[in-house]
């Protein structure tokens, strides 16, 4: 009788440069001139579980237009569609963990036939280590109508903060700032979809 061995384990990546980052993949600049809506800037780090950068992970993005549309065929809501707005963003991380989108502050989204969604961003992380991709949002910390939000309120209040991206100005520019921490003290929150 064959005993069988057992295989050792190994972690996923990192594989994302040459598959998913070739120069003609990555997409940092979601904005046309002709885009309608709030220029911003988001950045943040991946940190792991020790606050140590991670540096090849990958981070992508999608969200509604400053209408509060996608730009997808299963949106047919009545808020214009800016053709010149896809809303779909990838960023590699680089050696201190940090990735970048410049893009718009998306308009509010409709969750039900009586509610709205606060403005916000979709966001999927893929990291070393991982056997599965990890989904979060980001929400603006200077949003007022985060208080209404329904998927925000589902969230532990103790632990909303880490869907929370402070804004700060950079010269003409408006920058919200989202460190994803993929674990331990200060985590933050993410969906199982």
């Amino acid at each position: 009788m064959n005993k069988a061995l057992l295989t050792s384990s190994q972690t996923v990546g990192p594989f994302f440069a040459p598959a998913l980052l070739r120069k003609d993949a990555v997409r940092h600049v979601l904005v046309q001139p002709e885009t309608v809506g709030e220029r911003i800037r988001i950045e943040g780090h991946i940190l792991d579980g020790d606050r140590l950068p991670v540096p090849d992970g990958l981070v992508e993005i999608w969200q509604a237009n400053a209408h509060g549309r996608y730009h997808h065929l299963r949106d047919q809501g009545p808020a214009p569609l800016d053709l010149s707005f896809v809303g779909f963003g990838r960023s590699g991380t680089e050696n201190e963990g940090l990735y970048w989108f410049e893009t718009i502050k998306p308009g509010p989204v409709p969750f039900d036939q009586q509610r709205w969604q606060a403005p916000h961003i979709c966001v999927t992380v893929f990291s070393r280590g991982l056997l599965n991709h990890l989904v979060t949002r980001l929400y603006f910390a200077d949003e007022p109508s985060n208080a209404n939000d329904p998927v925000l309120l589902c969230i532990p209040e103790n632990r909303r903060a880490t869907l929370l991206a402070p804004s700060q100005q950079e010269g003409t520019n408006v920058v919200y700032r989202f460190d994803i921490i993929l674990q331990g003290e200060g985590e933050t929150v993410f969906f199982n979809v």
